[in-house]
């Protein structure tokens, strides 16, 4: 969403409508560094990014745009485009993770799963099958018909078959969608426990934390409503804001990279900072929660569910 305009605000401004902006958070929520001047001008750098920070200055959802380093711009953005992602993540629903960064790309429609006893096998497989997938949330096209893709294919007896009967089918898709290349197996004993350090349990925890303050209020007859967005101040609220923002561009990346399992740590980073924004006193206080934080938490689980969704796992409302 704001990356995704960003983006495209940025390659206008370049005028290189194939350029890619290369971005990468700021310093501050809300902030985006990219280093796309070093590739217009490698000889200075600076002056690519002083042309490009004053043509993205005139626009009017950007605070500011300046040179930064040896020759980054670094846009942030206003209070108000920040907060209102509460809104718009909210009103898009699964496509809030989608963009047009991959558009003109031609990839494979995904096909089923392999069933591999071991885990590095199927880790392969499902990196493959995800890549396509994120891919096509990026805006890629699909060389034949999409197929719908089951959540994981029953594996020959083995490790991986053994834990998916120890601890599911979702925590296991999950260890292996997070499992870099040559990375060391997960344990099933592990995958298995629920506790908030286990990353496969803790992702599926933050979206049922969000949706629990939803029906919360809405046992009490409370619902998102009005909006103010100076109202979305605390740091903890922008933070998840920020986090939000960069859910497409996490997306592009990992298809455009072959690396699903960034945008699976991505995923647990979400959720780690879900967690601590919805434990605090503002989202716990039902009765007193006003209505921006009630949309922060909708567009929070719908984040989480849009994800969670892109890696084949269940986004339970309950645990």
């Amino acid at each position: 969403m704001i990356t995704a305009g960003l983006r495209r605000a940025i390659v206008t401004a370049a005028g290189r409508p194939d350029a890619e902006p290369l971005l990468r958070p700021g310093p501050a929520p809300g902030s985006y560094t990219s280093s796309l001047p070093f590739r217009l001008d490698p000889r200075d750098p600076r002056q690519a990014a002083a042309r490009l920070a004053g043509r993205l200055g005139d626009e009017l959802w950007i605070a500011s745009a300046e040179v930064t380093g040896p020759g980054f711009v670094t846009v942030t953005v206003t209070h108000g485009t920040l907060a209102r992602l509460a809104i718009r993540i909210a009103n898009a629903g699964p496509a809030c993770a989608e963009s047009d960064a991959l558009a003109g790309r031609t990839v494979p429609a995904p096909r089923p799963p392999v069933g591999a006893a071991g885990w590095p096998q199927a880790r392969a497989a499902l990196a493959a099958e995800l890549t396509v997938r994120l891919a096509a949330a990026a805006g890629a096209i699909m060389s034949t018909e999409r197929t719908p893709v089951p959540a994981l294919a029953p594996p020959p007896p083995g490790p991986v078959a053994e834990a998916i009967r120890y601890a599911g089918p979702d925590a296991v898709r999950f260890a292996l969608a997070r499992m870099p290349p040559g990375g060391r197996p997960p344990e099933a004993a592990v995958l298995a426990r629920h506790v908030l350090d286990n990353p496969a349990y803790a992702v599926r925890y933050a979206h049922a934390a969000a949706a629990a303050v939803l029906r919360w209020a809405a046992a009490l007859e409370t619902r998102p409503a009005g909006f103010t967005p100076r109202l979305l101040a605390e740091p903890g609220e922008l933070a998840l804001l920020d986090a939000l923002s960069w859910l497409p561009e996490r997306v592009a990346t990992a298809a455009r990279r072959g690396r699903p399992d960034e945008f699976a740590g991505f995923m647990a980073e979400l959720a780690a900072r879900t967690i601590d924004t919805m434990s605090t006193t503002s989202f716990r206080k039902i009765p007193d929660i006003t209505s921006e934080r009630l949309w922060l938490a909708d567009a929070t689980r719908t984040g989480l569910a849009a994800g969670l969704g892109l890696l084949g796992i269940a986004a339970p409302p309950r645990l």
